[in-house]
């Protein structure tokens, strides 16, 4: 069995995997093996290739008894951290025992473990606070302020507070989880996102007049059409100009613009660009990027004290994305802050 043909066959293999034989040295190796563990590990001894104690120590009792050993490989390439689960295994060549070491890429499945485990500590650290606020309340209302009725008032309007906080997390946990199963399900009915924005915009007024805000709307106010879930759609504007409101100057005007293009670089076609714009503070440049990561937050502490959880821009951003659109944020601190929301026209 020559090393050309060993070499062709390790091709047809949809993993990086070599073949160790004679003198223990590596015989034939592909091209994924190649670019995991060198271009010139051919003919050299595995030691000198692979490197890894956990894959050199089953390789070395595979070769003693022919029996299966698997193992993990950590490794990291342009600054990414790589998982792969290394299979050893005995194969016959001519005159010899050989075996075929294969690597298999689990790193993406590592990454959504991760996921899930900081999802779940993410959710249960924001559902204690409120729950130890309530049960720290109930033992107080049923000890020492029994009978002291302005202490109770009190203890009770934080206690709906905090309820209502946790109702919201729920809520917003509930509305991640139905647009994260219904991503992939393109919406075909027909919506007007400039008659649907200024809905939205009417409904927001008063929150806008308590800050003592004015919406500056820019744009088609008709007219504008799009393949969308009204719905979902009502949510991203009001997640948005809400956070325009809450999050922006106090006083300041909230700009809400929508502009239509024929043809989008974007989306190979006609488009709309809704942007909300507000006079805040700004964001710094460094937290843009996660700013839609799940309970991600700039001020966690401001965040939660104007009645935020942490999802609504990942809500914002699935949403978006299951319409093909997509979301751009713009903001330098002092500058305020452009949320742009791209859809294309149909």
């Amino acid at each position: 069995m020559s090393d050309t043909f060993l070499t062709q066959l390790l091709q047809a293999i949809p993993l990086a995997s070599v073949i160790i034989g004679r003198g223990e040295r590596i015989l034939a190796a592909n091209s994924l093996a190649l670019g995991l563990l060198g271009q010139a590990i051919v003919g050299r001894h595995f030691i000198t290739a692979i490197r890894h104690p956990a894959v050199l120590d089953a390789v070395d009792a595979c070769l003693r008894d022919g029996q299966t050993r698997r193992t993990r490989h950590l490794t990291s390439q342009t600054g990414r951290d790589l998982t792969f689960e290394v299979t050893a295994s005995a194969i016959d060549l001519d005159s010899d025992t050989g075996v075929m070491v294969c690597f298999e890429d689990v790193s993406p499945l590592e990454q959504a473990s991760q996921i899930r485990r900081d999802f779940v500590a993410n959710v249960s650290h924001e559902l204690r606070t409120p729950l130890t606020a309530l049960l720290g309340f109930i033992e107080t209302l049923r000890g020492p302020a029994k009978n002291d009725p302005a202490a109770q008032a009190r203890f009770l309007e934080i206690m709906q507070r905090e309820a209502h906080r946790m109702e919201r997390l729920v809520r917003d946990l509930l509305s991640l989880s139905r647009v994260e199963s219904e991503e992939r399900m393109r919406p075909t009915a027909r919506i007007d996102v400039a008659a649907l924005l200024g809905s939205v915009a009417r409904a927001l007024g008063p929150l806008a007049a308590e800050n003592g805000s004015t919406f500056l709307r820019t744009g088609p106010e008709e007219g504008v059409m799009v393949a969308g879930d009204e719905d979902q759609l009502r949510q991203v504007f009001t997640n948005l100009i809400e956070n325009a409101v809450k999050y922006g100057a106090k006083g300041g005007d909230i700009g809400i613009a929508i502009e239509t293009f024929r043809e989008s670089k974007g989306f190979g076609g006609p488009a709309v660009d809704i942007a909300i714009t507000d006079q805040g503070p700004g964001i710094a440049q460094v937290h843009l990027p996660r700013l839609t990561e799940r309970f991600y937050r700039v001020d966690s502490h401001r965040s939660r004290e104007m009645g935020g959880t942490g999802l609504g821009l990942a809500i914002v951003k699935h949403i978006v994305t299951r319409h093909r659109g997509r979301l751009r944020i713009e903001s330098e601190p002092g500058q305020g802050s452009r949320f742009t929301v791209s859809l294309p026209l149909g």
